[in-house]
């Protein structure tokens, strides 16, 4: 395995048996099946879509940051997010981008004036020069690129899902711990102005204590793309649960106060994507590269530590209303909350309401919600926690987006089962 050292490399192809061995067992469960793509996260976009946005311009007197030296790999659309972010922020230089397509990573370089472009993410690497590097590439890559670069004393910031399954993102956690270095991954839809807005009611006790929760994502006619590596176990890692599923548990369990999960119980179903249904014009390329060997509806039940529940919903397709779904509804012992975000792609700013009493009356209002920053603060997080130094670092080590996949590993192997799993 060129540009991996020996130790990433054995790591590496530990946590891949592992893989093989789940994505195996996994293929078809008795409800359907399983496996994750990515909406179109990882799309291409024209370039004259995703400008350059202007630098922030430092604070006027405030001491001026080492240059950090970033790098990107995959040009779709998650690394136009990351290139974006990245030039928007003060003493911050993209040295080097990586990306199959030439056309496109020719345009990139030329519109970021970025020095060094390369096809392969390996090459970048045994180039050097890098202080971090963001992988925005599809899911059977995370592990190897981000165990790597860890490897060389390099900072990474992954997309979600962490990788195909826990067993890789464990890898790659122990990696970040022994380098010393940070990992984190992009959970962009927690930066919503919406859900920090109500999680700014929840954590001011302004429902009380939280007892029940469900929170979806679902699309009627939005399989990333029919026929590629989205709908191919070995590849994705999962179908909607662990691609925008993921997102989901994500965001509830960070609204909720983290709290543990004990038990999942859940169900995936395959109904219209083997059939070649549930495409749609935006995500929809009709090629048969690869059988859709994954779900395209799931649903989860988990049991969390304080005797809460919370039920997570995920589809690619379905028949239902033409656009896409966010929402978040929790019911506590003070009062309630509901989240509605519709359109494709989703507008900056949902419906949020809250729902208590006062007195006896109804004292339901709607919070004041700013647009949240996405991709942006995702990177910027990410940047101000590399400057942070080693302290910082070692809560930084991607614990948190395992823990996901460990839950979402849980949820596989009770739909696959059909039983409650516990944790």
């Amino acid at each position: 395995m060129p540009g991996v050292t020996p130790s990433a490399a054995a790591r590496y192809r530990r946590a891949e048996a592992a893989a093989r061995l789940k994505t195996t067992e996994r293929k078809v469960s008795p409800a359907g099946t399983r496996h994750r793509p990515n909406p179109g996260t990882k799309g291409r976009i024209p370039l004259n879509k995703q400008q350059p946005i202007a630098r922030q311009a430092p604070t006027p007197g405030e001491p001026t940051a080492p240059e950090l030296r970033v790098g990107v790999v995959g040009i779709g659309w998650a690394g136009q997010q990351h290139l974006k972010a990245y030039h928007g922020l003060e003493g911050v230089s993209i040295v080097s981008l990586a990306g199959m397509e030439q056309e496109l990573r020719d345009s990139l370089q030329a519109g970021y004036s970025i020095p060094n472009a390369f096809a392969d993410w390996k090459d970048m690497l045994e180039h050097g020069g890098l202080d971090a590097v963001s992988v925005a590439v599809p899911t059977f890559l995370h592990a190897p690129i981000a165990i790597a670069a860890l490897e060389r004393g390099i900072h990474v910031l992954s997309e979600k899902p962490i990788a195909r399954n826990a067993a890789e993102g464990q890898a790659m956690v122990d990696a970040a711990r022994e380098a010393g270095r940070v990992l984190d991954v992009a959970f962009n839809h927690r930066r919503r102005g919406d859900i920090k807005a109500l999680k700014e009611v929840i954590d001011h006790g302004g429902l009380g204590r939280p007892y029940y929760a469900k929170a979806s994502w679902l699309r009627r006619s939005g399989i990333p793309t029919l026929g590629s590596w989205f709908t191919n176990p070995e590849l994705a890692g999962g179908g909607p649960l662990a691609d925008i599923g993921v997102h989901v548990l994500d965001f509830a369990l960070h609204l909720l106060g983290e709290p543990k999960v004990v038990a999942v119980s859940a169900a995936t179903h395959s109904e219209l994507g083997p059939q070649g249904r549930g495409g749609g014009s935006r995500f929809s390329a009709q090629a048969s590269s690869h059988a859709f060997e994954v779900e395209d509806f799931a649903s989860a039940f988990l049991r969390l530590e304080d005797g809460a529940t919370l039920l997570v919903e995920a589809s690619w397709a379905a028949y239902r209303e033409t656009d896409d779904q966010l929402d978040f509804t929790v019911y506590g012992t003070d009062g309630g909350a509901e989240l509605r975000v519709h359109g494709a792609p989703f507008p900056p700013v949902g419906k949020l309401r809250v729902f208590t009493d006062r007195d006896g009356e109804s004292a339901d209002y709607l919070p004041p919600v700013l647009p949240g920053r996405a991709h942006d603060a995702v990177v910027e997080d990410f940047v101000t926690a590399v400057r942070g130094g080693e302290q910082v670092w070692a809560k930084h080590d991607g614990s948190l987006a395992l823990y996901r996949a460990q839950i979402i590993d849980a949820c596989y192997q009770s739909a696959l089962e059909q039983r409650e799993v516990r944790l």
